[in-house]
């Protein structure tokens, strides 16, 4: 997997992952300002060669369902995220060598 801002050469005809967080604007529900929520969507584009049928990329959508669950606690750096949507696949994304097809799910962490 190649998570955000890494350099990564494929092989020839490789599938492989890449992982973005796309956080949103972090907001409060408290008056007092004391608490934080935030929350965004972790999406995993599935590159695979261009002609390559989906057959390939909806199963690494399935294990990536498998992996993040629907209400899964993911505990890190004294916060607790939230896994608030089913993963789910995107539209495939064509272009002359490669084959995305984005994989994403809304997460959320509060705060106190």
């Amino acid at each position: 997997m190649v998570v955000e801002n890494e350099t990564y050469s494929p092989a020839t005809g490789e599938t492989y992952l890449r992982a973005f967080t796309l956080p949103a604007v972090t907001g409060s529900n408290t008056l007092s300002g004391d608490h934080r929520v935030y929350v965004g969507v972790f999406q995993v584009n599935i590159i695979t060669a261009s002609g390559k049928y989906r057959t390939e990329a909806s199963g690494i959508v399935d294990e990536l369902a498998a992996l993040f669950a629907l209400n899964l606690r993911i505990p890190r750096a004294g916060l607790v995220a939230l896994v608030m949507t089913p993963v789910a696949p995107g539209p495939g994304i064509q272009d002359e060598n490669a084959f995305t097809i984005p994989a994403s799910f809304q997460y959320r962490s509060d705060t106190n």
